[in-house]
């Protein structure tokens, strides 16, 4: 799949970028992080124009991240309502999802698009969670511009390297969304030892 998003990058470009950034952050499996570090070395090549680049990137994770919040808000909450008795969401549960996304959720919006795996569920949930409209924009945009920036220039000022440092870039994210896993979980079963005491 990798070698074939690159192909598609190299072949078509601005519009290939944009097209394989909405789906990826709408869930679809594109290497995103990879995607947009051969779209700067491609800039350092002369290949892509950087402010085109930039641009078609920014526009395409925001359309992605977009849709996802519209989906989320439009059939998310109403399937949990169905259905969430089932899985074990109930009222109360969604109404403390929502009141933790009220008070620091939204930056989940900015910085999970930095955790793999977690970019692609933070748009839904906050969708689910009803945030309002401006502010998921505001969190939201802020890390499609955050994160685009990072990979495309990292390409850029890797420029021959950048296929080898890449892997390691990987490595890292996965070693620390799954830190992140587990400080969040011990965190949660401090929370309810804590309260059965």
């Amino acid at each position: 799949m990798e070698q074939q998003v690159l192909a598609w990058i190299t072949e078509y470009g601005y519009l290939a970028i944009f097209s394989l950034l909405v789906f990826g952050i709408v869930g679809l499996p594109v290497p995103d992080e990879t995607l947009l570090t051969f779209t700067g070395y491609l800039v350092y090549r002369g290949h892509l124009s950087l402010p085109l680049a930039a641009a078609s990137a920014m526009v395409g994770s925001a359309t992605g991240m977009t849709i996802s919040y519209t989906l989320g808000r439009s059939f998310g909450l109403a399937l949990l309502h169905r259905y969430g008795k089932y899985v074990h969401v109930t009222p109360e549960r969604l109404a403390r999802a929502h009141a933790w996304f009220e008070r620091i959720g939204h930056w989940a919006l900015t910085v999970g698009y930095f955790i793999p795996g977690v970019r692609h569920l933070t748009a839904y949930a906050a969708g689910m969670s009803e945030v309002r409209p401006h502010q998921f924009a505001l969190f939201a945009y802020t890390g499609t511009v955050l994160w685009v920036t990072s990979f495309i220039s990292l390409g850029y000022l890797l420029g021959d390297r950048w296929e080898a440092v890449q892997r390691d870039i990987e490595h890292y994210l996965v070693g620390a969304s799954i830190a992140i896993a587990v400080a969040v979980v011990a965190y949660v079963v401090w929370r309810k030892v804590r309260k059965s005491e």
